[in-house]
């Protein structure tokens, strides 16, 4: 279960039980953090915590404010400067991190169908990116804006509807659709009238799909890490016997399908590993994969020399894949970290995978030349 299905798990137990409860979300991030802008935790009045905003060391902190933040039932931003000493012993984070992180707390209110965590499990529901439009503060307002939200699901969307003024409102539309384009996040200001609107700017993606083509034994460990990243996993098989929800209870789909049958087969978009133990099987597999654009990685199991057999095959069928295709291809699959075992091996196919998803060259971070993570965020200057 991903990091914001348990989210969503937790909100629900709270909603039934009618327990106040409050969303943590960062927004900013200048320097260095454990967790980037759009990470999540929930907060119950109780005190229990599900997911997080640090490695540990704010969670403390915004717990009390956010009980304070249940109470008023008014939102509140909260800047953690871990470059400033005293205040970083002051708050008592201690984050280590050389970073200032902002922290948008909301109390949620369950009779809003649109509240910040209904908005988020329609986000978690979409094949394709949005962009979520959040106020984080309105200086010199007297609307209660803050908090406030939009969501942007199409690239041409026409009209938006937040602030109530029609010329700022089409001034964040259009900024919003470059986001949508560009893929980085955006925290922006804006001057309504006499109001200075801060807003976030947030590309959401949709959770990646992963076709496993095989339902061995050493399929379950690697469906298992997966769904557990949050990502949609697909098992297609020609054995009845093994291809069975029972045996893959994590995965969305789980189909039979007859080697006969595979030149018919709608895939799924995203990732695939052929791992079927059976040559013909993944041959016929790879054969329409390879004019199949939409699968950007499709990972191999076996021996180097099984790739090669594969390739000389598809060949010799009249498929000569590009230099552009064949880079979408990874045989022998996996990360070279000495794995042995089914579990070991999962974690080098899945390591190699969020690889490729980031786009990161996979190393040892202590010869990394440059910050750990991939930013993606573009900040104006406060308010």
């Amino acid at each position: 279960m991903s990091e914001l299905q348990r989210l969503l798990t937790a909100y629900d137990r709270q909603r039934e039980t009618g327990n106040p409860c409050a969303l943590a979300t960062v927004t900013e991030v200048e320097g260095s953090s454990y967790r980037r802008p759009g990470a999540r935790m929930l907060v119950t009045d109780d005190g229990h915590l599900t997911g997080s905003i640090s490695g540990g060391c704010l969670e403390g902190d915004a717990l009390r404010r956010a009980r304070r933040v249940m109470l008023t039932g008014k939102s509140e931003t909260i800047i953690y400067d871990s470059t400033d000493i005293e205040e970083d012993l002051q708050h008592g984070a201690q984050l280590g991190c050389e970073g200032t992180i902002h922290i948008l707390l909301e109390s949620i209110d369950y009779a809003d169908p649109n509240n910040p965590v209904e908005l988020l499990r329609k986000t978690s529901r979409q094949d394709w990116q949005v962009v979520l439009i959040t106020i984080l503060g309105a200086k010199n307002s007297i609307s209660n804006l803050c908090g406030k939200r939009a969501l942007l699901t199409d690239s041409n969307q026409q009209e938006l509807s937040l602030t109530g003024n029609e010329a700022t409102d089409r001034l964040i539309l259009k900024d919003a659709l470059e986001v949508f384009q560009s893929g980085q996040s955006l925290t922006q200001n804006y001057q309504d009238g006499e109001e200075n609107l801060r807003l976030f700017l947030e590309v959401i993606l949709p959770a990646p799909q992963l076709t496993v083509f095989g339902a061995g034994n050493d399929a379950q460990p690697l469906v298992k890490l997966a769904t557990g990243l949050g990502w949609r996993v697909h098992i297609i098989d020609g054995r009845m016997p093994q291809a069975t929800v029972q045996r893959f209870p994590e995965a969305e789909t789980v189909e039979v399908v007859k080697l006969a049958d595979l030149q018919m087969q709608q895939f799924f978009p995203g990732y695939a590993v052929l791992m079927s133990h059976n040559y013909h099987y993944d041959f016929a597999v790879l054969q329409q994969l390879a004019s199949f654009s939409q699968v950007n990685y499709i990972g191999i199991l076996g021996p180097r020399k099984k790739t090669d057999r594969l390739l000389d095959d598809l060949q010799k069928t009249g498929i000569s894949l590009s230099e552009a295709e064949s880079e979408r291809l990874y045989g022998p699959v996996g990360l070279n970290i000495g794995a042995e075992t089914a579990e070991e091996i999962a974690v080098a196919v899945m390591a190699e995978l969020l690889a490729i998803k980031h786009q990161s060259k996979a190393g040892f971070l202590r010869d990394l030349d440059g910050p750990i993570h991939n930013r993606n965020f573009i900040a104006a200057s406060t308010l």
